[in-house]
């Protein structure tokens, strides 16, 4: 019998690329995304349904994982890939703009994964995979809000082991580095610091570092990384994916706190 994998934030990026391969791979896809109506690619292929999700609905969540189970009996992966960046002065930044930041990258995983648990308890198996980020281990500046919510994810998948391995549910971590998506467009925020001109010199040599940042190209490297969480069935956490990520996780374990902002505040010349 064919698995089952659900991909939040299918429509683009690493979840479209992600719902591509497990579908090469013969896996029902349910492709779950804000705006299904839009999609003009997934929904050619066979076993791929494409359904409405928005990780800060509650009710959509609850639809898509229905008819998802409706559709193909169970599921037995879950991908949370749903997420964006809000970088700019923790100053800046609006009470609903903190909000929506935590709502939508941890609040909506949580919401996510708590809609389909039960199912996975009953059929005594399933793996949750988190995709995090390189920052979720390490932290540039003017990313505090993003940097918090992927720190959150990192402890709550880590802790998630202990209630859910008895049940023969594994949890994952996927955790890219740079990479050219639509992370930088429409998945970005950037908080305006209006009125707040002490930030500006070090916020615009942030953004400038950002945009000469060498991202890389192959984001199948991180669709790989999610597909080999999902199916090498051992106990292995954490899955860095990237050029920059192992080499700035590594580089994190070998410095002391104070070296590595030292380290951080040169490259950035902040």
């Amino acid at each position: 019998m064919k698995k089952t994998v659900l991909i939040t934030g299918a429509s683009s990026g690493f979840g479209k690329v992600a719902a591509k391969l497990f579908h090469t791979k013969d896996w029902n896809v349910i492709a779950s995304m804000r705006s299904p109506e839009k999609e003009t690619e997934l929904n050619s292929l066979d076993n791929i349904f494409i359904t409405r999700l928005d990780v800060t609905d509650k009710q959509s969540i609850q639809n898509a994982v229905a008819a998802g189970i409706a559709k193909f009996g169970k599921i037995d992966v879950l991908v949370n890939n749903a997420g964006y960046g809000a970088l700019g002065a923790l100053e800046a930044a609006t009470e609903e703009q903190i909000k929506q930041q935590f709502d939508v990258n941890f609040f909506g995983l949580i919401a996510v994964t708590t809609a389909v648990l039960p199912g996975m308890r009953q059929q005594k198996s399933g793996t949750i995979i988190n995709v995090s980020s390189v920052g979720g281990r390490v932290t540039f500046p003017f990313s505090s809000l993003y940097h918090a919510t992927k720190f959150a994810v990192e402890g709550l998948t880590e802790s998630l082991q202990y209630e859910l391995n008895p049940f023969g549910i594994n949890l994952k971590i996927v955790e890219p580095g740079g990479y050219k998506t639509e992370f930088s467009g429409r998945s970005m925020t950037l908080l305006q610091a209006d009125g707040l001109d002490d930030y500006k010199t070090s916020f615009d040599k942030f953004i400038g570092m950002l945009d000469n940042w060498p991202m890389s190209e192959n984001i199948m490297e991180v669709a790989e990384a999610i597909y080999e969480a999902a199916t090498d069935g051992t106990e292995k956490l954490r899955y860095p994916v990237g050029h920059d990520a192992a080499q700035l996780v590594e580089t994190r374990k070998q410095m002391t706190d104070a070296d590595f902002k030292k380290m951080m505040v040169a490259q950035m010349d902040i």
